[in-house]
């Protein structure tokens, strides 16, 4: 069983080997994602880091969260569940022909 654990608050230059250097010190890291923009590439700031055991996310967690990271208190915690969410783009908010204010 995976352990996921959501890291937030990241230096944008964080790269894969920082955070497998942070986190092989709490125990076994089974995989890393740097969350990126689809656009430019850069890091948005957060990253999910899978670790091998629940006793290993858990020193992890304790170890970590809080943990300054160039002048920033990152955030580790359990990841939770992703959800589904509406569609972006084609919703509504704007007012249409009919709702323009008329002078």
């Amino acid at each position: 069983m995976v352990h996921r654990l959501y890291v937030g608050n990241l230096p944008f230059k964080v790269r894969e080997e920082d955070l497998q250097a942070l986190f092989q010190q709490a125990g076994t890291v089974q995989a890393i994602d740097i969350i990126r923009d689809k656009f430019s590439g850069q890091s948005r700031g957060f990253a999910f880091v899978e670790m091998g055991s629940a006793e290993d996310a858990g020193k992890a967690i304790s170890m970590f969260n809080g943990h300054s990271m160039e002048n920033r208190a990152i955030v580790v915690n359990e990841a939770r569940p992703q959800t589904t969410r509406a569609p972006r783009g084609a919703g509504g908010g704007g007012r249409g022909a009919e709702g323009r204010r008329r002078g």
